[in-house]
């Protein structure tokens, strides 16, 4: 029940929507959306959230969200604050579509969890859920606005759940969510989501970051007033109609471009960048975005390497503008982004959101041929579900390139294309034959990887079919579907022959041809597939002696196994993988790591954790738990994915164990140097020393060190230890890859 404040609050939520939603068409649309709340309210009634509040809140604020940000339409808005009914109370999707209509029901179905799917190591919840939201996605975009939407309140109300659920959600949002908000043009939700992720995976990065930006903010203000000031004179001058925003680089972006580029913050120039709007029509936005380009640059000088002409060619998510780098008077570089009001519509609520605000219903416009691409991309729903994510990822996370058919038409790929995925991108029948390229006019193989220019004709044959090591090289899901399929097609056709042949495998070995003993020969063989399977053994890939192999048990006569080898008694013992996975689906398990620790773990060598470092343990099918640093993107990769398998881990502080860490640095290179940071190590602080890597040029040395070390303090005071030489300009600890 709720409280009679609440009841206000509820009601003070919902006209807080209703002003937000701008693009309310009829009377109709308004008693569909107040018959959507009056649902939600009943429907959700007694239901809390974790921060004890009504969880009717919770749906109120995400249709807020697609009616403020999003610019979302009445239906949007319907399935929004219904959004969770069917998941968590007695709501059926059928009651929806009959008190609806069938559109409401398909979206909140696609937005409504899987149930009854267990993590075993081999399927994941997470895939098979967001793998259904993806497919119902190609049918109508809302599903995935909607969701993006759900995911953006529930990071901003992240701080009642515990941590290792924090930690399980914001690697989702990063490695999934984050990027699917930028590839369909929704960039304020997109870093929104990636530095309330970064703020749980690295609080003391965020920390670190927000307040040097925040201790920054009375000097750029100057800075920036200074440097505007002659551009809008200019543009005045001119009549031009324009608005001037200044867009702050994310806390997220500051610390990826630290990280990629191994900077420091003051290192950072383009923390801000100055973005013109202009008042332009559709028919001269075009030509008035680069004449204020020319104004510009007759008072700063542009940095050639750094102009992006989106206008031209937009990105594939919508995006359009003008993006040039200057450099000011101060002999600063600026970023300065100039774009119409249409063009930041876009930019600010995403090319999907505006195809809906606008009510666009033309076949012809971006967001259909976008659309069409994600069906034809998805439309071999047979993947599982983990293969099926991580398509999807690729197809995230790819920049692009622009290619060019013979006849000049421009074919968008992701960067690292070969000549293969240009020829499954134009039709699956000429990919299915092709032969070789030419591209630029020579003649290249398939696996060529392509450039952004290039212009490539396929060559093909009748003869030609699809080969197996195709898949070694292409990268487009569209290319590794059209394969896949083609080659299953073709081995159907060895089907019979395979089968026929094993049924007297089995018999000549005195073994019941049948579905359980068929199984446990694909498990030994590791072929998934049983079309995979009669294929292998037509082509005589297998035959009765694997057959044979996979009947015998060690130490044991052939013979004797072969009497009955398929029909064992199950083994009631559970492994202790299995046990330790159905505790912390029940209830999570602290793992103590140190020598005294009962449970079996190994520390990740892909991030080298060490004891003070915020950890987590994942457990995966070969090994029980793998110990991570938080901020390993194999972790955030494998949480994303299998989130049921976390394990709270915690370091045991009594045992004395060294550790491997490593350090990279950047110093003058002046005779000496590698005694003296060996000198430190070794007899300051008695750290043993496994590697020393230093490569020097143009008088400056860049070195890796790989030692042992009891914790995290223990390394930081070494690294301000080190810092102490002169000639040391840098020096930090390894990131985890």
């Amino acid at each position: 029940m709720y409280t009679e404040s609440e009841k206000k609050e509820i009601a003070q939520k919902y006209r807080i929507l209703l002003r937000k939603w701008k693009n309310r068409k009829s009377d109709e649309e308004g008693k569909m959306v107040r018959k959507a709340f009056d649902l939600a309210v009943e429907a959700h009634k007694g239901m809390r959230r974790r921060s004890k509040e009504p969880f009717v809140y919770h749906p109120l604020e995400v249709a807020t969200i697609c009616a403020k940000d999003m610019r979302l339409d009445a239906t949007s808005i319907a399935c929004a604050l219904m959004h969770d009914v069917v998941e968590d109370t007695e709501v059926t999707i059928e009651d929806i579509e009959q008190q609806f209509n069938p559109s409401i029901a398909m979206i909140i179905a696609g937005l409504t969890k899987i149930q009854g799917v267990l993590d075993d190591g081999q399927r994941s919840i997470q895939a098979e859920y967001f793998k259904r939201m993806i497919l119902a996605l190609a049918k109508d975009m809302r599903v995935i606005l909607i969701k993006l939407a759900d995911r953006l309140h529930n990071m901003r109300t992240l701080d009642y759940m515990p941590r290792d659920k924090q930690l399980k959600i914001a690697s989702e949002t990063l490695v999934l969510y984050a990027p699917l908000a930028f590839r369909i043009g929704l960039y304020n939700v997109k870093t929104e989501l990636e530095d309330i992720s970064l703020k749980y995976t690295e609080p003391d990065v965020y920390e670190f970051i927000k307040s040097k930006v925040e201790a920054t903010q009375i000097d750029r203000d100057r800075f920036i007033n200074r440097f505007i000031y002659p551009i809008k004179n200019n543009l005045t001058n001119h009549d031009i109609s324009y608005m001037i925003h200044v867009r702050l680089k994310s806390i997220y972006s500051i610390w990826q471009k630290m990280q990629k580029q191994n900077i420091n913050f003051e290192d950072v120039y383009d923390i801000f960048a100055v973005r013109i709007i202009l008042s332009a029509s559709p028919e001269t936005e075009r030509l008035d975005c680069w004449k204020v380009y020319s104004l510009i640059t007759d008072i700063y000088k542009p940095k050639h390497d750094r102009i992006r002409d989106w206008i031209s060619i937009p990105k594939a998510n919508g995006y359009e503008a003008l993006h040039t780098t200057v450099m000011s008077n101060l002999g600063k570089w600026v970023e300065i982004q100039i774009r119409s009001k249409r063009m930041h519509e876009i930019a600010e609520s995403g090319y999907a959101s505006h195809h809906f605000y606008k009510n666009m219903t033309d076949e012809g416009t971006a967001i259909e041929t976008w659309l069409t691409r994600i069906r034809e991309q998805f439309q071999n729903t047979e993947n599982d579900a983990l293969n099926f994510l991580d398509d999807f990822k690729l197809d995230l996370y790819s920049e692009e390139i622009y290619t060019f058919t013979p006849k000049g038409d421009m074919i968008k790929l992701p960067l690292k294309a070969t000549a293969l995925d240009f020829a499954y991108n134009i039709h699956s029948e000429i990919g299915n034959h092709s032969l070789g390229a030419k591209v630029n006019l020579t003649l290249q193989p398939l696996k060529h990887v392509l450039k952004s220019g290039d212009q490539v004709e396929i060559i093909t044959s009748k003869k030609q079919k699809p080969q197996n090591e195709w898949l070694s090289f292409v990268i487009t899901a569209r290319a590794k579907n059209h394969i896949n399929n083609a080659i299953k097609e073709d081995r159907k056709k060895y089907y019979n022959d395979g089968q026929e042949k094993l049924k007297i495998y089995f018999g000549a070995l005195g073994l019941e041809f049948n579905k359980q003993n068929l199984k446990k020969f694909q498990e030994y063989t590791k072929i998934a597939s049983v079309i995979d399977l009669y294929y292998n053994i037509a082509i005589d890939k297998i035959g009765q002696k694997d057959l044979k192999l996979c009947c015998q048990k060690p130490g044991r006569n052939p013979w004797l196994n072969a009497l009955n080898p398929f029909n064992k008694p199950k083994n009631q013992d559970h492994t202790f993988e299995d046990n330790l996975a159905d505790q912390v689906r029940n209830k999570p398990k602290k793992v103590l790591l140190g020598d005294n620790t009962n449970i079996e773990y190994k520390v990740a060598s892909c991030c080298n954790p060490i004891s003070g470092d915020d950890v987590i343990g994942i457990i995966t099918p070969k090994n029980p738990i793998m110990i991570h640093r938080v901020n390993c993107k194999q972790a955030q990769e494998l949480m994303s994915s299998f989130g049921n398998r976390i394990v709270k881990a915690k370091w045991n502080k009594k045992d004395k164990i060294r550790f491997l860490a490593g350090l990279e640095f950047k110093s003058i290179d002046k005779q000496g140097i590698i005694y003296r940071i060996a000198d430190i190590i070794s007899n300051k602080y008695k750290l043993k020393i496994r590697s020393f890597n230093l490569q020097s040029s143009n008088e400056v040395s860049e070195g890796t060190i790989m030692l042992y070390v009891q914790n995290t303090k223990n390394l930081n005071d070494l690294i301000s230890d080190i810092k102490k030489i002169k000639e040391i300009k840098r020096i930090s600890r390894l990131n985890p890859e």
